[in-house]
C-alpha cells in the first residue's frame, strides 16, 4: 500500500490519540497537561501547546471518541458517515504547504483551525483514504489479552495482529509456549 508521508503522519496522530483513550491505563488525555504531551509528542504542526486550554481538551477528547466510532464501525458505508460528518464539522480547508523540510503535502485543517479540528480534519481524510482504497481493516486494535491498542497494519499481507511484536506478541507467543510445555 503506497502512502504519503502527510497521511502516514495523520494516520499516526490518530492512531495516537486513539491510544490515549482509557481503558487498561489511566486516561492519557486525563488533563491539559497531557495534552500538551501528546501536541509535542506527535509534533502536531500549526498547534501552539502553550495556548492549549480546557476547551481544546474536551474538543480533542470528543475527536478521539469519533475515531473510536470509526475504527469500530461495523461497515466501510458507517465509517464513511462518521469520517464525512466529522471532516465536515472540522470545516476542512484544503492547501499545499512544505513546512519542516517535507515536500508539497496537502493540509485539510483550516489556517489557525484549533487542535481538536486540526486533527479532526487531517485524521479523518487521512481515515478516509483508507476506506477509499479498501484497506480499512488495516486500522484494528491488536489481538492480545487485555491491549486494545490501535494500530494500522502496513505490513504487504495485512497479517499484522499485534500493536507491537516485541510486547504483546511476544507476550502472547510466550504464554502459549509455556501452556505448551505444562500439556502432558
Amino acid at each position: 500500500m503506497q502512502i504519503s508521508h502527510d497521511t502516514r503522519c495523520a494516520l499516526d496522530h490518530a492512531v495516537g490519540l486513539l491510544n490515549t483513550a482509557p481503558g487498561p491505563s489511566a486516561d492519557g488525555l486525563a488533563d491539559i497537561g497531557a495534552l500538551r504531551a501528546f501536541v509535542a509528542a506527535h509534533k502536531v504542526s500549526d498547534v501552539r501547546a502553550d495556548r492549549l486550554g480546557p476547551a481544546d481538551l474536551r474538543a480533542v477528547r470528543e475527536v478521539r471518541d469519533r475515531f473510536a466510532e470509526i475504527l469500530d464501525a461495523p461497515t466501510d458505508r458507517a465509517a464513511a458517515g462518521l469520517i464525512n460528518e466529522l471532516v465536515a464539522n472540522a470545516g476542512t480547508t484544503p492547501r499545499l504547504t512544505d513546512h519542516d523540510g517535507h515536500g508539497w503535502h496537502v493540509h485539510y485543517f483550516a489556517p489557525g483551525a484549533c487542535v481538536a479540528d486540526h486533527l479532526a480534519a487531517d485524521g479523518g481524510m487521512a481515515l478516509g483514504f483508507l476506506v477509499v482504497a479498501g484497506e480499512r481493516e488495516r486500522l484494528r486494535r491488536c489481538a492480545a489479552p487485555g491491549c486494545g491498542q490501535a494500530f494500522v497494519d502496513f505490513s504487504r499481507n495485512r497479517s499484522r495482529r499485534y500493536c507491537s511484536n516485541r510486547t504483546c506478541g511476544n507476550r502472547v507467543h510466550v504464554a502459549a509456549y509455556r501452556a505448551r510445555r505444562r500439556l502432558p
